[in-house]
């Protein structure tokens, strides 16, 4: 006999509102409405935001029958995944019927990514391009469907900084990069659900190396983000397609803090690169 499908976090959540006391309800329903913030947000960033008591998240946890916060949220979090059997065909959804079916997925996607961008939060990832304008070299990995998103990265720092920024892998086998990482250099690793072995072995290559490691993932608890000492989160559940592109967001993001922090030197490489490609005629003139 098969057994019975374990209810998600938020019905448990829900159900039990009405028997928590009055103050426990208010909390409640904040992290229902919030289930993401409540998957990366911090205890304190969340009680500020709903006007609580950061025990207060402890306590509505233990009212619902988890050992903690730090119990419900990993819930919260996992309920949030896709199922590891289709990671990928679990995001989607089916086709509607009508003339304007098409127009309708492609401006549900568009309305779930513009939903996702304010929810990225902004202060670590200016702390981490704190950490890549400080490093001496900047090492960067993607597989598979977050390769894309590591070129863009490596394209765009290398504009200003192209001795120092290499991608993980373009000069021979990885495992060769793997050994070179240095304590004074950082190392950013793109995932999201289904994580490659790949990354998770560059993680933690540049983990026992020293070097600061950046993670851009969907979760805390991806395991390329395991030990990482930076974490730049983005929502990948809720878009209607099978690729999330917040991703590409975080990175532009990334990058254009890092040059504003390398001040008038990092513009003086950056004018020294658009004269070098100017001169060998990469781009079509403007008319007029």
């Amino acid at each position: 006999m098969a057994e019975p499908a374990k209810s998600s976090p938020l019905s448990e959540l829900r159900i039990a509102l009405p028997s928590l006391p009055l103050r426990l309800q208010e909390v409640g329903r904040f992290v229902a409405a919030n289930d993401y913030d409540a998957t990366t947000r911090s205890m304190r960033d969340l009680a500020a935001e709903a006007g609580a008591d950061p025990a207060a998240f402890t306590r509505l946890a233990k009212a619902i029958g988890y050992s903690g916060w730090d119990e419900l949220r990993a819930a919260l979090t996992e309920a949030r995944r896709p199922s590891q059997t289709a990671p990928f065909s679990g995001r989607t959804r089916g086709r509607r019927h009508g003339p304007n079916a098409d127009v309708t997925l492609i401006l549900d996607k568009l309305e779930a990514e513009a939903a996702g961008l304010p929810r990225i939060p902004a202060q670590p990832i200016a702390e981490a391009a704190r950490a890549l304008h400080e490093s001496k070299r900047i090492w960067i990995a993607g597989y598979r469907s977050c390769r894309s998103v590591a070129e863009l990265l490596n394209y765009e720092l290398r504009l200003f900084r192209p001795e120092q920024v290499q991608l993980v892998g373009t000069s021979g086998p990885d495992d060769l990069d793997l050994g070179a990482f240095r304590p004074s250099e950082a190392v950013i690793v793109i995932g999201f659900l289904p994580y490659t072995h790949a990354s998770v072995r560059v993680s933690q290559a540049a983990h026992r190396s020293g070097a600061t490691l950046i993670a851009i993932a969907d979760s805390l608890s991806a395991p390329m983000a395991e030990g990482a000492d930076h974490v730049l989160l983005f929502e990948a559940a809720s878009s209607p397609g099978f690729f999330p592109s917040l991703t590409g967001a975080i990175a532009q993001s990334l990058a254009a803090v890092t040059f504003s922090l390398g001040g008038a030197a990092a513009k003086k490489r950056l004018e020294n690169t658009e004269a070098r490609l100017t001169a060998a005629s990469t781009y079509v003139p403007e008319k007029g």
